[in-house]
């Protein structure tokens, strides 16, 4: 068998496969190696299984007011998990199943199922083979951290992996981290039933947010009953009889909360501590990510790190802009680099928070003269006609250059708006194009040349 390859891809992630595309398109001969499940972490226990009970949470909770639209269910609403979950499996399965398909058939390509280890800086051991090229791509993703808490090594606990595996509706979930997975995980559980306790060692939620919208997100999900301690530094956990106890200090005062499950939600790390990367002469830093330039190449020539593993994005449509880099630098002799992009992403409770460019905060502290508008959701039709008038939208601009640093939009429709915003920064047009754009009536993005024409300076 030949185990000469032009190309070596290690993991399915949302990288490798459209990467192993390309470059089999390309006539080059491909091996791409999974040691688990087609798809990594988005498919199988990230973005798409979890906004997958997103979306059966979201109607539980629109079910159980149908009387504030006039609607009458005509009785209670019961949510049955198992179903939840069986529809979050199949969604799951068919997107990995296409993975494998995808991957499985591509031309000039070997698929190898096995956990890969370097054994040089152009070849790699999986199973029992020894594979080489001259270009190794590493998209291994990450995982769930597991800190050291005393206790915890004695008591069952669940990461955003083993929740996958719940089709039971905890009476109390713990939530240890109060930022993106713990704020999705429990505004969800409390919406299919649950009680839910976050418990965040800093003093406000998503302390990376400004102030207000942390305290956004905060009114949302504590308006639906989801209760949050914090400024609780955990000091330890303890298994009691069928409950869990989790023990913290708040100002050097002892507190504890008791629940029947706990949910570990404070981090994550990358999957390079068992790759052998000494042998390929791969760094990483302090963290476990491989250490990568600006076009994703580590400092050992022909080998790449994309996707969650090289720290440089923690989302799924960073990990694909990284294949776009990498693609298009090898094939099309562009010189494309990850330090353009704008850091963008959403926080996927309900309504969501769709982000872009700098916080105020970073905004002040870099000293620029700047301007910035914002408008409370329950002055935008379309949330207050949809029932939900939670929330705000709020853009920022340089006072010299005109050009957007950065905007929040925390309420309905959210995610999407925040595309209009997206898109003007990337083209670095000044924010007048979207202050005298004509939008679409009536819609959430439809307020943003409204906020634009408010501007007052920021203070």
């Amino acid at each position: 068998m030949n185990n000469e390859f032009d190309a070596i891809i290690i993991g399915t992630g949302q990288s490798g496969p459209s990467l192993a595309s390309r470059l089999s398109a390309a006539g080059m001969r491909v091996a791409v190696i999974e040691r688990k499940r087609f798809g990594g972490t988005c498919v199988n226990n990230g973005c798409v299984p979890t906004k997958a009970l997103v979306a059966s949470a979201y109607v539980a909770h629109l079910a159980r007011h149908a009387a504030d639209y006039g609607v009458d269910t005509g009785g209670g609403v019961r949510v049955d998990m198992k179903r939840v979950k069986a529809r979050k499996d199949a969604i799951s399965r068919r997107s990995s199943e296409a993975v494998e398909k995808w991957m499985k058939g591509l031309a000039n390509s070997r698929v190898i199922e096995g956990h890969a280890r370097f054994t040089s800086p152009n070849s790699v051991r999986v199973n029992d083979e020894v594979l080489q090229a001259g270009k190794i791509f590493i998209n291994v993703g990450g995982r769930a951290l597991v800190p050291p808490i005393p206790g915890l090594e004695n008591l069952p606990y669940l990461t955003n992996s083993t929740m996958m595996d719940v089709d039971f509706l905890p009476r109390h979930l713990l939530i240890l981290g109060g930022s993106y997975i713990g704020l999705e995980f429990g505004q969800m559980y409390r919406r299919f039933g649950a009680e839910v306790t976050i418990v965040e060692r800093g003093p406000r939620l998503i302390a990376r947010e400004d102030e207000d919208v942390s305290q956004g997100v905060l009114d949302i999900i504590g308006g639906e009953g989801v209760r949050a301690e914090l400024g609780a530094e955990v000091t330890g956990v303890e298994q009691r009889g069928g409950e869990i106890a989790v023990k913290f200090s708040r100002a050097g005062v002892p507190g504890e909360i008791v629940g029947s499950h706990l949910l570990l939600a404070i981090g994550r790390i990358p999957n390079t501590d068992d790759l052998g990367l000494d042998k390929a002469g791969v760094a990483t830093d302090a963290r476990g990510y491989i250490q990568v330039d600006e076009g994703l190449r580590t400092k050992v020539p022909g080998i790449w790190a994309v996707g969650d593993c090289n720290g440089r994005g923690a989302f799924t449509h960073t990990s694909y802009n990284d294949y776009e880099i990498v693609a298009d630098n090898l094939l099309n002799g562009d010189s494309r680099s990850v330090l353009e992009r704008i850091s963008a992403y959403g926080l996927f409770i309900d309504p969501p928070l769709g982000r872009v460019g700098m916080t105020d905060t970073e905004i002040r502290e870099s000293g620029r003269e700047a301007l910035t508008g914002k408008r409370p959701m329950s002055r935008v039709g379309r949330a207050v006609e949809k029932g939900y008038s939670r929330g705000f939208m709020k853009i920022t601009v340089d006072a010299k250059t005109k050009q957007i640093l950065g905007a929040a939009i925390l309420g309905s429709g959210g995610d999407e708006a925040i595309h209009c915003i997206i898109d003007a920064m990337y083209a670095k047009s000044p924010y007048t194009v979207v202050q005298r754009a004509v939008h679409i009536h009536p819609t959430v993005s439809e307020l943003l040349p409204t906020l634009l024409g408010e501007l007052k300076p920021l203070l």
